[in-house]
């Protein structure tokens, strides 16, 4: 008599495939019993049902996985977001020359500008509308860029490379510059002489380090920076970094003073 050779971890296969959707309807009929259970408690007895807030933490405890899984979904939706506004325009470049890709990048973030030697500035408003007036200064330099409170990022810097004449740079409160962000910025460091990077809060202590580079710099701003630990350990590291450079950080006003008074009685008790 022949027998079947057919292999067992097949047939377990096969039982697992065919048991998956009778698993899934016996969940489902589970949850529906247990809701209408639920129901019919509160609609017998005369114990009013729990409030509307203990409702919704049950109902998403009893959700959680999809909650999650919605959450991950609208992070990883507004990260691909923030990577499409960040990219590089080098097809603008290509036609109408760096200058006019910069400042095009700039106000397509809402951000704003001012040319070398023109007093206008060019600013897109809350709807993201602005004047295309820039396009008339083709091969003229950008000398000074805000770009407070946009997602520039790491990436999005590289359309502002080509520019050697920026004096005047602003990223305050940008929720994407970072340490490395910094680490970028010595392409400015011929040119650069203001910066503002307060409020940002992925910046750290090690990021700081690479300012260094700016040597031409003349004003800082490095106020409201939650990521820095011992702020005024780390503004007077600065000062001594950037001799010619007026730093300004508040928002730390307790420990740098208190900061500053130890360091000066350090300093006395070196020279007893």
């Amino acid at each position: 008599m022949r027998r079947c050779n057919v292999c067992p971890l097949r047939l377990s296969v096969e039982h697992c495939i065919m048991s998956a959707p009778i698993m899934s309807l016996q969940r489902c009929c589970q949850r529906s019993a247990l809701l209408i259970v639920a129901r019919r408690q509160w609609s017998s007895s005369s114990v009013s049902p729990p409030p509307l807030h203990t409702r919704l933490l049950l109902f998403f405890t009893q959700r959680f996985y999809d909650v999650e899984m919605l959450l991950s979904w609208g992070s990883r939706l507004r990260r691909r977001g923030i990577q499409k506004k960040n990219v590089y325009y080098g097809y603008t470049e290509k036609l109408y020359g760096s200058d006019i890709a910069a400042a095009y990048y700039i106000l397509s973030l809402k951000g704003g500008f001012r040319y070398v030697g023109q007093p206008e500035w060019f600013c897109a408003n809350q709807w993201g509308k602005f004047n295309w007036d820039f396009l008339k200064h083709k091969d003229t330099p950008l000398e000074e860029v805000n770009m407070s409170y946009t997602v520039i990022n790491y990436t999005g810097l590289g359309n502002l490379e080509g520019q050697k004449s920026l004096r005047t740079l602003s990223f305050r409160g940008c929720p994407e510059v970072d340490d490395w962000f910094l680490a970028r910025l010595h392409i400015f460091q011929d040119s650069l002489e203001e910066l503002d990077i307060s409020h940002c809060p992925r910046i750290t202590t090690a990021g700081l380090a690479a300012l260094r580079n700016l040597k031409g710099l003349r004003r800082l701003d490095v106020s409201f920076l939650p990521g820095i630990s011992n702020p005024g350990l780390v503004v007077i590291l600065l000062e001594e970094m950037l001799l010619q450079c007026q730093i300004t950080a508040t928002g730390y006003d307790h420990n740098l003073r208190q900061e500053r008074v130890e360091r000066t009685e350090e300093h006395m008790e070196g020279q007893r």
